[in-house]
This record gives structure tokens, sequence and C-alpha cells, in this order.
């Protein structure tokens, strides 16, 4: 009998010393990850909606890489890697199915130009790309849609660091913001 889960040398806990019902996963506990979830929300309330502000704003400053018709492109300013990028349409919409099919269309084609732009500038292996849509599904900013673009590489170490609750970026998000703006096709 154990006081409960066992970490292993990784950091992850073997689902058989999980009480109930034991299954084939092992889970990563990332509780850190629940203040910014929690504060997401009631920070954007408070300040107003950042993906409505950042076409406001003069390119550099609002992180913004490419500026579309009926959406727009920017660096996450909290990436999980160096280039991790927003597709955002400049509508204030919550949900995917609430975009009009242009909407729709500038999404997909951006997020394809992303993927062909990180390549070339960041010589990425892979990509991780995806919408957390509502706070349960764990979107920091609900209120507004924004797909994520975040290139992955054969060296990465995980996609959510817990070791010392550090992520190492190797570039500033204004030199990752200019080239890929610069690599960005007219």
């Amino acid at each position: 009998m154990t006081d409960g889960p066992r970490p292993d040398e990784t950091g992850l806990e073997d689902a058989a010393d999980f009480a109930a019902v034991p299954d084939a996963f092992q889970r990563l506990w990332t509780p850190h990850r629940m203040a910014y979830i929690n504060a997401g929300a009631d920070v954007n309330r408070g300040s107003g909606c950042p993906f409505c502000a950042a076409p406001g704003k003069d390119d550099e400053t609002g992180l913004i890489v490419h500026r579309g018709e009926h959406a727009f492109v920017l660096l996450n300013l909290f990436p999980y890697n160096s280039g991790h990028l927003l597709v955002c349409p400049y509508r204030h919409i919550g949900l995917y199915d609430e975009a009009t099919d242009a909407e729709a269309a500038e999404i997909a084609a951006l997020t394809q130009t992303a993927m062909r732009v990180l390549r070339e500038t960041s010589r990425c292996d892979g990509f991780n790309i995806g919408m957390n849509q509502g706070h349960v599904a764990g979107a920091g900013v609900e209120e507004h849609l924004h797909q994520h673009v975040v290139p992955r590489w054969a060296s990465d170490a995980n996609f959510f660091p817990i070791i010392a609750r550090t992520k190492a970026l190797p570039q500033l998000l204004g030199d990752v913001r200019r080239a890929i703006s610069e690599a960005w096709p007219a």
C-alpha cells in the first residue's frame, strides 16, 4: 500500500498508483497554469480584449506579424515556444462557429502561411495547432476566437515545462516578430 501516486524520474505519476480505477494514462500535473487561466478572464474583463486592442497599435507594439482583410496574425505574449503565433479575426467573437465563411477561410489561409513562414524562419520540425474555446476548454481569452500555431522541434523537452516552472526562449519577442513579419509573403 502506498500513500498515493509516486512521480518517476520525469515527474510523471504512474496511473496504477491512483485511487479508483487505474488506466493507462500518465498524468503531468501543471497546477500553476490555473493561476494564469483564472486570472486571464478577470484581467481581460478589466482591461479590455487584448485581441481587439492589438490592431489599434503599431505592429511592433501589438506584436502583429501580418494584417489580413478579416483576420490578423500576432505573436503570443506568453509563448509556449519561440514563434508561437495566434491567428485572430478582427471581429470580437468567442467561438469558431460564429465566424463568417470569409473569416474562417482567412483564418485557415493565414494558419497555412504561418506554418510555411515558421518552417522558413525557425527550421521547426512540426506544429501544434488548435483552438481552446471556452473557459472549460482552457481558453485564456475565451471571449475572442484565436487559433494557436506553435512551432515544435525534435529537441523540444515538452509542451508545458514544469521543471523549475521555467521556459527557455532563445529569442526576444521583438526579434521573432521582425523575422516572421519580414518573411511573410506580400
